[in-house]
């Protein structure tokens, strides 16, 4: 799994790291008693602080999607209720309009960034 933040983009580094652990699990990429980088070395890796990846780690342990053990470190667990694919998808959909609309991008603009996006 390769996690990529982007600090020019307006979304918190810890809520990268976050959404891009959890996409990885939906998508099988990390399949359940994957275990994930410690988080020194995942903060190094990325150039982020270590109370950033802690952050990341800490919200995903609340959401159930990861557990943190003293012998074994971070591994991917499976929530119980985890969403679907079809539901963090409109999840997704549904910040990337709210974010659209507080930029003032009409539908068809968003729209367009969406097909941009999409192709690339």
């Amino acid at each position: 799994m390769k996690i990529v933040v982007d600090t020019e983009n307006g979304v918190a580094p810890w809520r990268q790291v976050h959404d891009q652990v959890v996409r990885a699990v939906t998508t099988g990429a990390l399949p359940e008693g994957t275990r994930l980088p410690p988080i020194r070395q995942l903060a190094r890796d990325l150039g982020l602080a270590s109370g950033t990846v802690a952050r990341a780690y800490r919200e995903l342990e609340a959401a159930g999607w990861v557990a943190t053990a003293r012998a074994r470190g971070t591994v991917v667990t499976i929530p119980a209720g985890r969403p679907d694919r079809e539901a963090l998808l409109r999840s997704a959909a549904a910040d990337f309009a709210a974010q659209a609309r507080d930029l003032g991008a009409d539908l068809a603009t968003a729209l367009d960034a969406v097909r941009a996006a999409y192709r690339s």
